[in-house]
């Protein structure tokens, strides 16, 4: 008997050991916790093997880190000006403060222990994987809300993989784009909170204002949210009074708080709408502040009287953006210059239309729209059978609203994506269940895998991607070479203009944020559309004829400039304009007022001294 002893107890201790992690896993803390540490090992463990720079591909991240740099050297929290992009004075930029304010106190401290460049590294890795928990978490408390645990843990699963194939939450990936999938997951969570508490309503108020304030690519899926808290709170009076007067009081306060700590007084009075300005702030203010009057002394109306209410608030709400922001009503960019637009903004990837992306990479497309429209049809269909109808309206609204977008301009998709987990979710569990209780029937297993294979949109991706190999021919294989293109901005590219003295290089818009970030030069030219006038000077210097591009390059006072072969945009220019000045230096013809500099044999760019011709 003795000798059973202790085999007992070991089988007990197991049974206890495993209860208390099964325990855990069923909690919500240490759930999130464990998720987010694996995950967020996986990345930096898989990222940073081999990689050869600490900043993201993106020029967004580039851009970012210059921004931050000088922050760090003394320009001031309203100052926003990118002094050393475009022409003469500058560039005003329309990104927050918000994002660069922590990026740079974690420069700041790690460089009080390690090198800038080591501080950089470190603070450019840490940001982005840091925000994995906020956005695992929202995921987390928003499937748990509408699947109890099994919904929390599909939801965490799908929202990892989405995370992990992605690039927004990679290391050196310090862009907004991170924290705004995060704002947008949490919004969506509070909106599903099956208590209508008021503390999930002002969090969502909060995050909306945030996201306004961070970039306006979401302020359509905010105006979403917002008309979703009216409809409820029409429909349900009383019930929702609490949820309502939180998520109005709380945008309208957070707005106001954010307008006026990070846009500068002198700018006050204008209208933007690429960021947050007079515009947006006013319409969020207005929005949050009607709501919470109506929720205040309107709950307890009949309910056709609180949607003649609420019909009110939206004339209200629409008549002051006519008058304050008419221009913010249309597309955002519908100002920008007509040889920009078909010179640069149709070759911007994440800015391509639904349309545009089937004629360039059309089996990139299941990878962007396919999990969002499947996410719709589940919501339809569950409404349609009266299942969980409130849960699905929600899902369906924004998810639309997102996939809509995505329609537009494909960078959307990456907010339909993460919203469709959340109806898949649901559909995975019901799924399971019917496998669960019928486990020899192999059509359900089947139906059940490939369910989970539908919400995971770099499953689609894959799947045109084997596609496409297939029909690939040699001629496509060989139309572009991505190294040769980014070796036109690699810091060695670069460095003959370490030996220069500071001035204006002229150079295609995809090499202007390498070339602020590694050099101490202005640029003429840098991807972003508030930089018209640089943009479309670096254009026209590209097109003309050699005696005439000189005019321009005299007139905007350029000192260097950069001609690289490989670059896509000096490809196409060449291509259009065959007399103009990029196409005769790449045959070789180099006009006289253009000195070239020594460079490697195997350089990818080759810089000329702009040597004015004498008068």
């Amino acid at each position: 008997m003795n000798a059973v002893q202790p085999i007992t107890n070991a089988s007990s201790a197991t049974d206890i050991t495993s209860g208390g992690v099964r325990g855990l896993l069923m909690r919500l803390w240490p759930t999130v916790i464990a998720y987010c540490l694996i995950l967020a090992a996986v990345i930096v463990v898989t990222r940073l093997h081999g990689a050869i720079d600490y900043v993201g591909p993106d020029n967004d991240d580039g851009m970012r880190l210059v921004e931050v740099r000088d922050f760090l050297a003394g320009q001031g929290w309203f100052d926003l000006m990118q002094y050393r992009l475009g022409l003469n004075g500058g560039t005003l930029m329309h990104w927050s403060r918000l994002i660069d304010l922590p990026i740079a106190s974690l420069i700041w401290f790690l460089g009080l222990f390690v090198p800038r460049e080591t501080a950089e590294a470190l603070a450019l890795g840490i940001w982005p994987v840091s925000l994995i928990l906020p956005a695992m978490l929202a995921m987390a408390v928003a499937g748990r809300r509408i699947g109890g645990v099994a919904g929390m843990h599909i939801s965490l699963g799908l929202t990892a993989l989405a995370i992990y194939t992605g690039n927004r939450f990679a290391p050196g990936a310090i862009d907004h784009h991170n924290a705004q999938l995060a704002l947008v997951a949490t919004m969506t969570a509070m909106l599903l909170d099956p208590k209508r508490r008021g503390w999930s309503y002002a969090v969502a108020g909060i995050a909306a204002a945030i996201a306004i304030a961070i970039g306006a690519e979401t302020t359509p899926f905010v105006a979403a949210v917002c008309l979703t808290v009216a409809v409820l709170w029409a429909w349900e009076g009383k019930d929702f009074a609490v949820a309502a007067q939180s998520f109005g009081l709380a945008l309208a306060m957070t707005i106001s708080i954010l307008f006026f700590a990070t846009v500068p007084p002198r700018l006050y009075s204008m209208v933007t709408c690429d960021n947050l300005s007079l515009g947006y702030y006013s319409l969020a203010a207005i929005g949050g502040g009607l709501l919470l009057f109506c929720a205040v002394f309107a709950s307890g109306l009949a309910r056709p009287l609180r949607f003649a209410a609420l019909a009110v608030v939206g004339a209200g709400v629409l008549g002051s953006a006519v008058v304050i922001a008419p221009q913010c009503l249309s597309d955002p960019l519908a100002g920008l210059d007509p040889m920009l637009v078909e010179l640069w903004l149709r070759n911007v990837s994440e800015a391509k239309s639904i349309f545009a992306l089937a004629r360039s990479e059309p089996f990139d497309i299941g990878a962007f729209y396919a999990a969002g429209l499947f996410g719709i049809a589940v919501c339809i269909f569950r409404i349609v059978q009266r299942d969980r109808v409130q849960i699905h309206l929600v899902l369906l609204f924004l998810l639309a609203i997102s996939w809509a977008i995505a329609l537009v301009q494909v960078r959307g998709s990456t907010f339909s994506n993460l919203i469709s987990i959340l109806p898949l979710a649901l559909l995975i569990i019901d799924i399971r269940r019917i496998s669960n209780s019928d486990s020899e029937n192999i059509a359900v297993a089947l139906v059940y895998v490939v369910t989970v294979l539908a919400g995971v949109p770099a499953a689609w991706g894959l799947s045109g991607g084997l596609v496409s190999l297939q029909m690939e021919n040699e001629a496509q294989k060989k139309a572009s070479d991505p190294a040769k293109e980014k070796a036109c901005a690699s810091r060695e590219a670069l460095a003959p203009l370490a030996g220069l003295p500071v001035g204006l290089v002229s150079a295609p818009s995809e090499m202007g944020v390498a070339i602020l970030r590694f050099t101490q030069n202005r640029v003429l030219s840098a991807p972003y559309h508030r930089n018209q006038g640089g943009m479309l000077t670096e254009l026209h210097i590209g097109m003309a004829e050699p005696q005439e591009a000189e005019a321009f390059l005299k007139g905007a006072g350029v000192t260097t400039l950069a001609f690289c072969p490989s670059d896509p945009q000096t490809r196409q220019l060449a291509k259009l304009k065959p007399d103009g000045l990029y196409a005769q230096l790449g045959k070789g013809n180099i006009p006289a007022y253009l000195e070239p500099l020594p460079k490697a044999a195997d350089a990818a760019v080759q810089f000329f001294r702009y040597r004015p011709a004498a008068n």
